[in-house]
């Protein structure tokens, strides 16, 4: 890296001219924020029930007393070996903030399509304890958009990401939000996926302020090039293969 080597006073300066830029984007992405709250919102119709670790829970239980409820989609198929490690890297960022989201009324949980003993297994492995549910008995994720059939998937109208096409895989991941109100009612708020879902992604904001940036400079140009699952004592798993080598087992190529 080369970069013009300044005087103090000389840094301040352009440090100075800086910040105007930067506050004036920090009012831009507060008033993004706000048009993300003032989306329309969709009635639930449909009553989820999902296998819980322990029992079954329904959509409305996932609220857990809030009124708030963020759901992770989580890429997690059905015999999948290893969960993708992009929805590891997100997930790594809640269990610190669970109780901070709960006491500003937000529930959080994550939902894959795995069966909820294949579920279990994998967060034995990776030491989560975040709330995480199946949806393998239920069509929330197709009805979400991170779950297609076959037969979306060869016709090119799985709907991803606001757009169709056929996504090259089963599963794939995002995030949406729901509010309950007084009488019960569910509705669906917000959902945001690809790249969406860098905006949950906390360790992003201290590499954007590194001098090497996010670094991801290949061979993926993207969380590929560095992101690792961790393990039960908390260390990194060996590199993650390719991206075109892992299709069928993660989704992380979405970043891109």
């Amino acid at each position: 890296m080369q970069h013009q080597i300044v005087s103090r006073e000389q840094w301040l300066e352009a440090r100075t001219a800086l910040l105007e830029k930067e506050k004036a984007f920090t009012k831009a992405q507060e008033r993004m924020s706000a048009e993300k709250r003032a989306l329309p919102w969709v009635k639930i119709e449909k009553d989820y029930v999902f296998d819980g670790p322990s029992e079954k829970v329904t959509l409305s239980d996932l609220f857990n007393g809030h009124s708030q409820l963020f759901i992770k989609h989580f890429m997690l198929a059905p015999g999948q070996e290893k969960p993708c490690f992009g929805c590891g890297l997100v997930v790594d960022h809640v269990e610190g903030i669970l109780r901070h989201l709960a006491n500003n009324d937000v529930s959080y949980v994550a939902i894959a399509r795995a069966p909820i003993a294949e579920i279990e297994a994998a967060r034995k492995s990776m030491g989560w304890n975040f709330p995480w549910v199946s949806s393998f008995n239920n069509d929330f994720n197709y009805d979400f958009d991170v779950s297609f059939t076959a037969e979306e998937r060869e016709k090119g109208t799985a709907f991803y990401n606001y757009e169709y096409g056929d996504p090259g895989i089963d599963d794939l991941s995002g995030g949406s939000v729901f509010y309950k109100d007084e009488d019960g009612q569910i509705y669906h708020t917000y959902s945001a996926f690809g790249r969406g879902d860098e905006q949950f992604l906390g360790v992003y904001a201290y590499f954007d302020i590194m001098p090497k940036g996010r670094n991801e400079n290949g061979p993926h140009f993207n969380l590929g090039d560095w992101a690792r699952l961790k393990n039960t004592n908390g260390r990194t798993s060996n590199p993650p293969a390719p991206i075109h080598e892992q299709a069928a087992a993660c989704a992380c190529s979405t970043h891109s």
